[in-house]
């Protein structure tokens, strides 16, 4: 039976910063559009974003650990890969996690904008079928490019139209760098394991591009996100203090790229996810100091 240590260590804590980050980000998108956001709605964009980091990461344990992809892991052993948990108690764990990212994104939407609801069932959809079903797309290459799109677009301009009323150019241009940077993470992930999941039959991005053009990968994902910020100054100058962690993320591209391995590249992952969460909280101090402000009303 596993311990309680063991199922936090399930949640994978390296990789919060994916939760956390865009909805940073999305609070300071916000404020470009409405200085007077919504506490409650960022609240429960929060829950929404850890909740569903917490069902992909428990659901992929366990879609991995049946197929056998985590048998012989490089990383942080898995509940199911390393029979520290049944694999119905890790899928337990998976639903219960995406029930309350569903419970609080319904009343979100219901409080802001109902369709809502149908875009957060596409989240825990693809959640679940990055590593589950019989087809899963994460096993085809597409992960880093759902989590573009989900963690990126979906996240932050999804809580800068919940908190401040309305999807701007900003908006988009912080989830384009968000998008950027937790691709990066996955990319880090999945090259520490090319070996492991090629063997497993699992061909993700990283299996199909090869050790070196992965590495090129990652080195332009966590350039771009300091080329956007430079485009955000023209919305406010203070952006531009986004630049500072473009040092940090210089060292651990070097480090991606020059060949790291193994413990090195779960340190790289870590590092990643702490500079996303850096540039998130720098852009929404930035943004929180104002520009012009436009008054909505909604619902919470």
């Amino acid at each position: 039976m596993a311990s309680l240590a063991q199922w936090v260590d399930g949640i994978r804590p390296r990789t919060l910063p994916i939760a956390l980050a865009p909805v940073l980000a999305g609070i300071g998108a916000a404020n470009h559009v409405d200085q007077s956001p919504s506490w409650p709605a960022m609240i429960g964009a929060l829950i929404v974003a850890l909740a569903l980091v917490a069902g992909v990461n428990y659901a992929n344990d366990y879609s991995d650990g049946i197929r056998g992809t985590d048998d012989n892991r490089v990383g942080p052993q898995r509940l199911v890969g390393s029979g520290a948990a049944s694999p119905g108690a890790v899928r337990t764990a998976a639903i219960i996690a995406f029930l309350i990212a569903a419970v609080a994104g319904v009343w979100l939407s219901l409080a802001t904008h109902w369709w809502l609801i149908l875009v957060g069932a596409v989240c825990i959809l693809a959640a679940w079928f990055y590593t589950g079903g019989s087809r899963p797309y994460g096993y085809a290459g597409f992960g880093e490019i759902a989590v573009f799109v989900f963690f990126g677009l979906v996240a932050v301009c999804g809580t800068q139209l919940v908190v401040g009323g309305r999807i701007d150019s900003v908006g988009v241009g912080i989830a384009i760098a968000i998008g950027s940077f937790a691709s990066a993470i996955l990319v880090t992930n999945n090259l520490r394991d090319i070996d492991s999941d090629a063997a497993a039959g699992k061909l993700t991005a990283a299996v199909r591009l090869g050790d070196y053009s992965t590495r090129y990968l990652y080195a332009f994902l966590m350039t771009l996100p300091f080329f956007m910020t430079v485009v955000l100054t023209l919305h406010h100058p203070w952006a531009l203090s986004g630049l500072l962690l473009a040092p940090f993320a210089n060292s651990v591209g070097r480090s991606v790229v020059s060949g790291a391995t193994g413990a090195t590249l779960v340190r790289a992952l870590g590092q990643t996810g702490l500079i996303m969460l850096g540039w998130s909280i720098i852009i929404l101090l930035a943004f929180a100091w104002g520009v012009d402000s436009v008054p909505h009303t909604h619902g919470l």
